[in-house]
C-alpha cells in the first residue's frame, strides 16, 4: 500500500491539472470540458479556472465563455530555454549531426517520470516523424526514454519498473525481467533503440550525454519512419551518434564513452 503524503495540497494539483488540460487542447475550452478532461465536477472545474485567470495564466472569453492557455506561462520556462553556453553546445552538436545524416535531431532532457524534448534541429529528409519541443516521451518504450533511465540510481529505475510498464506498441517491453536486461545492454553499448516499442510505424535511436560527476540528465536522439529507418539504418546511424555523444561529453565535463 502506497504512502500518503500528508504534507501535498490537492486543491493545488487540480489546479495545475486544469492547468495541463487547457494546454494540452488546441481550442479554447468550456468548463465542462474541462471538468470532464480531470473528472471533477463542474463548479470545481470552474473554481480553479478563475483562480488562474485570477492568477493570470489562463485567458476567459467573456463572450463565448470558453478558457485558453495565456502567455505568462512562457515567463515560467524562460530560464530553462534561455541561450547559454552548455545549450550553445548542445545545438552546434545537433546541427553537425544533422548536417552530417540529414536527419531531424532532437535533445530531450529527463523531466519526473518522462523525457521532454527541449532543443531540436530539422534535417532535410522530406518523410520524418515530427515531434515539437515540449512534447514528453515515456521512460519504458523510447530510445531516449530508456538511454536517460539507463544510466539513473538503481532506486529511481526500480521505482519506474514498479510503477508499470504499459504496452503501446507490438514490442514494447512489458516484462520487469526483460526490461532490467535491455537497460544492462544500454548500458554496456551506450546507445539505446526503439524497435516497434513505442509506435508500430516508427523506429529511434538515443545517446546519453554525460556530464560533471558522470550524471546523465539529458540525451540525443534520431527517429522516423520504419519505412526509412530499418534496423540497418539504425545500424548506420550508431557511429555518428555515439561520436557525437562522446565529444560533446567531453566538452560538458563528463565522462568520455568508449565502446
Amino acid at each position: 500500500m502506497s504512502k500518503i503524503n500528508k504534507n501535498k495540497s490537492t486543491t493545488a494539483l487540480k489546479a495545475f491539472q486544469v492547468l495541463e488540460a487547457v494546454a494540452a487542447s488546441s481550442q479554447p475550452m468550456s468548463v465542462p470540458e474541462v471538468a470532464e478532461c480531470i473528472s471533477v465536477d463542474k463548479a470545481t472545474a470552474y473554481r480553479m479556472l478563475m483562480t488562474l485567470v485570477e492568477a493570470g495564466y489562463v485567458l476567459r472569453n467573456h463572450i463565448s465563455k470558453r478558457y485558453s492557455l495565456s502567455y505568462k506561462v512562457v515567463s515560467l520556462s524562460r530560464n530553462l530555454l534561455v541561450e547559454n553556453e552548455v545549450s550553445s553546445l548542445i545545438r552546434q552538436t545537433l546541427k553537425h549531426i544533422s548536417d552530417e545524416t540529414h536527419e531531424t535531431l532532437h535533445y530531450s532532457v529527463l523531466d519526473g517520470d518522462e523525457a521532454v524534448l527541449v532543443q531540436r534541429v530539422k534535417g532535410t529528409q522530406l518523410v520524418t516523424i515530427d515531434f515539437q519541443i515540449g512534447d514528453r516521451a515515456k521512460l519504458h518504450c523510447t530510445s531516449i526514454g530508456k538511454v536517460l533511465l539507463a544510466f539513473q540510481d538503481m532506486r529511481y529505475i526500480e521505482h519506474i519498473i514498479a510503477a508499470g510498464l504499459p504496452k503501446l506498441a507490438s514490442n514494447t517491453m512489458t516484462a520487469p525481467e526483460q526490461f532490467r536486461q535491455e537497460l544492462h545492454r544500454i548500458r554496456s553499448q551506450g546507445y539505446a533503440l526503439d524497435d516497434h516499442e513505442f509506435s508500430d510505424n516508427m523506429r529511434c535511436i538515443a545517446v546519453p550525454i554525460f556530464e560533471s560527476g558522470g550524471r546523465v540528465h539529458g540525451g540525443i536522439s534520431i527517429s522516423g519512419p520504419d519505412s526509412r529507418f530499418t534496423l540497418e539504418k539504425l545500424a548506420e546511424l550508431q557511429e555518428p551518434v555515439l561520436k557525437a555523444s562522446r565529444e560533446l561529453s567531453r566538452q560538458l565535463g563528463g565522462l568520455p564513452w568508449t565502446t
